[in-house]
């Protein structure tokens, strides 16, 4: 395994290697597909829940049992890696996964038998991750439910080639606790972002890359460029995934760290990313084939077209929330009349 000097050198190439490809004109970015055949995943239908979920006071692991029986998940016996969105410090319960909803997807996935949950989280903004996860809120869950957390910012990693080819990287060091999951559910906040418009399932896999490897905030993923590193993660995952979305409490305008909170009383669920982070956009008024990164990952990566998304659970109108984005974001939003008609018949 190369030595932190090692990393700090190919960190320091990829840069130079990501830079020089954002700067590349159009036409030579698009001479050739940027996605091999290892990262083609789009299946005919994806199915996707969204289920009712007021509260962070209630029994949410009945809920979350509820919604991981609705797919046809291998848990039993499995190494469970849960990866929440756990940014900074936020007495206010608006900027990171609750970490009641962490709990109780804990204990239901022991319910349902998995040998082993971790939580693990690399995150961007703070290093020093005791303090977050403790300040959070997170570290009394975990010692309430005695589960391990890792940190991913300084976990062993191994190299991974990327599968698609959008930022120029070509390869990336992620941490060993994701790449030896036997499933890893990505567990976002239902939020705005400032730069690519919404942050979601997809967006939430920035925080396995190792900011011991790539820099805070992952700066080598910010020059290469946000909605292209999050089409070469996902690509180039290969680790069994789901993703339950905690928009139980929500975040619009400034998001994802200055943003307001903004009730939406659901939980989203699917293995599909794309038909989940969709599915998200959706909820939020917000049109997906509008966010870059969501349509580019509809060719290959999954599903955002509503017709190829088999809903379940609970009426996607009737949750529907009017989300506000910052003014340059405005062109993402399904027009008002479209909105209201919708919302109207939900």
């Amino acid at each position: 395994m190369p030595d932190r000097r090692e990393f700090i050198r190919l960190g320091s190439a990829a840069g130079a290697g990501a830079v020089a490809a954002v700067s590349l004109p159009a036409c030579r970015r698009e001479e050739k597909r940027r996605w091999s055949d290892r990262a083609y995943r789009k299946a005919g239908s994806s199915k996707v829940a969204i289920l009712p979920a007021d509260s962070y006071e209630g029994d949410l692991r009945d809920v979350v049992t509820v919604g991981l029986r609705m797919f046809p998940l291998e848990i039993a016996g499995r190494r469970v890696v849960l990866k929440p969105n756990l940014v900074e410090f936020d007495p206010q319960g608006v900027i990171n996964t609750h970490p009641a909803l962490i709990g109780a997807t804990i204990e239901s996935l022991r319910t349902l038998g998995a040998s082993e949950v971790v939580v693990a989280e690399g995150p961007g903004h703070r290093r020093d991750n005791e303090y977050l996860w403790r300040a959070s809120g997170l570290a009394e869950m975990l010692s309430d439910t005695g589960t391990p957390y890792v940190d991913l910012n300084s976990d062993a990693v191994r190299p991974v080639r990327l599968a698609s080819d959008f930022t120029g990287i070509g390869t990336l060091y992620l941490p060993q606790t994701i790449l030896d999951a036997d499933l890893l559910i990505s567990m976002p906040k239902l939020k705005t972002h400032h730069w690519v418009g919404v942050t979601l399932s997809m967006k939430n896999l920035f925080g396995i890359v190792p900011g011991t490897v790539y820099g805070w905030p992952k700066n080598l993923l910010h020059w290469a460029g946000i909605g292209s590193s999050i089409l070469d993660i996902n690509a180039s995952l290969e680790v069994p995934r789901f993703n339950l979305v905690d928009g139980i409490v929500g975040m619009e305008g400034n998001g994802p760290i200055q943003g307001s909170a903004k009730p939406s009383g659901v939980l989203v669920l699917g293995a599909d990313p794309v038909a989940v982070d969709a599915t998200c956009a959706r909820l939020m008024n917000i049109d997906p084939s509008k966010v870059a990164y969501i349509r580019e990952a509809d060719a290959f990566l999954g599903n955002a077209s509503a017709e190829r998304i088999v809903q379940l659970g609970a009426s996607l109108e009737a949750h529907q929330k009017d989300f506000r984005v910052l003014d340059a974001f405005e062109n993402l939003k399904f027009d008002a009349m479209s909105f209201e008609s919708r919302t109207a018949a939900g």
